[in-house]
């Protein structure tokens, strides 16, 4: 069977001087006018670019179930994404937002633990807000390649009190869990998003607690649900085999019950995926609009940036994180997730003054 993707690609800085041939990208600061159409079988993988002037044209010529699957692609790849509602804050995705790390383990790989304390955390999770960070994600369990798996309990009691005294201050919070239970003690306290490394898939009931608690939620892509998400890392083409299973996954969760406009996707940087694999999917990043949800991306601090730095350690990748970041935010990511929240957030904004001086530059 001969499959269909679409990449927007050749981004225009000021789509106001060329009416008619760029298209808005998933509601972001960004307008591409040229669509890779890529058509993939047992066999090979053909590739064609064609200028957004011209695609009705092309589209038009191809066979009807083609052409209704390139539809399909196309509209959710220029569709808005709804706003999140995370319980007193709208995050609009008219512009990309910072989630903010708050790894509350004693074996945290970017922290060495520190935010084990919660007093440390705490002040921590408060400098990321006042710099500006939409979301801080906290999480009670490393999912380092190597990291043991803790009881659910253990787990709870890192986590909850920090989000009690965060949700306190009006702070917008997601949990980074795999855990049914976790989610449920963790929204409890006062969290009001989900995010799972395993795309709820780990935990039986993970569905069941997302359905009922109306909250969005993180599906990010591994190759393994288990106890060690990074193995069985075995692709024929990592980009399009990313793009697969989320699509895949993002249909089985919506069918449940799961709104599509509360689902956010993440391709999984790092997870059970080798250097090369990590860069061709942050090279191919915009085909992940075609998923017609959310884009969430999180490359802060991880191994890759070490591997293309004279193995520099976790602590010492800020440079690679914030260009990753602006990678990302410059293909369209909505989310950036990252520990070097403030940084982050200042180069955006100077993203930000730049794309707003293109777009209302006079015709």
């Amino acid at each position: 069977m001969t499959k269909i993707y679409l990449r927007p690609t050749g981004f225009v800085e000021s789509p106001q001087r060329h009416e008619g041939e760029s298209l808005r990208l998933a509601g972001t600061m960004l307008w591409f006018s040229q669509i890779e159409y890529i058509t993939r079988d047992i066999t090979s993988t053909q590739r064609q670019l064609v200028p957004v002037r011209k695609w009705d044209e092309f589209a038009a010529a191809l066979p009807q179930s083609a052409r209704e699957r390139c539809a399909l692609l196309l509209g959710r790849i220029t569709a808005p994404r709804a706003a999140l509602q995370l319980g007193a804050h709208i995050i609009r995705f008219d512009q990309p937002h910072v989630m903010a790390i708050i790894n509350a383990t004693p074996d945290s790989f970017s922290d060495g633990g520190k935010n084990l304390d919660p007093e440390i955390a705490v002040e921590a999770a408060f400098a990321m807000s006042r710099a500006g960070a939409a979301i801080i994600d906290i999480g009670g369990e490393s999912t380092r390649p190597g990291a043991p798996l803790i009881w659910e309990g253990d787990e709870i009691n890192r986590v909850a009190p920090l989000i009690r005294r965060l949700a306190g201050t009006g702070a917008a919070i997601s949990i980074d869990t795999r855990k049914a239970s976790v989610m449920e003690g963790a929204l409890q306290a006062g969290a009001t998003m989900i995010n799972d490394i395993s795309a709820l898939l780990y935990d039986d009931r993970a569905v069941d607690v997302a359905r009922k608690s109306n909250v969005p939620v993180v599906l990010m892509h591994a190759p393994s649900q288990s106890s060690d998400p990074h193995k069985d890392g075995h692709y024929d083409d990592v980009v399009y085999d990313v793009f697969d299973w989320l699509e895949q996954r993002v249909s089985a969760v919506e069918a449940v019950g799961l709104a599509r406009e509360k689902i956010l996707v993440d391709p999984g940087i790092g997870f059970g995926k080798t250097l090369s694999n990590n860069l061709a999917i942050i090279n191919n990043l915009t085909i992940y609009h075609g998923l017609g949800c959310a884009l969430l991306f999180g490359a802060s601090r991880k191994r890759l940036i070490g591997a293309l730095s004279n193995e520099a350690e976790a602590a010492d990748r800020l440079g690679g994180s914030i260009f990753l970041a602006m990678k990302a935010v410059e293909q369209g990511a909505h989310i950036v997730r990252v520990h070097d929240a403030a940084e982050t957030i200042q180069a955006i904004r100077v993203w930000r003054g730049l794309r707003d001086a293109a777009l209302t530059a006079p015709i």
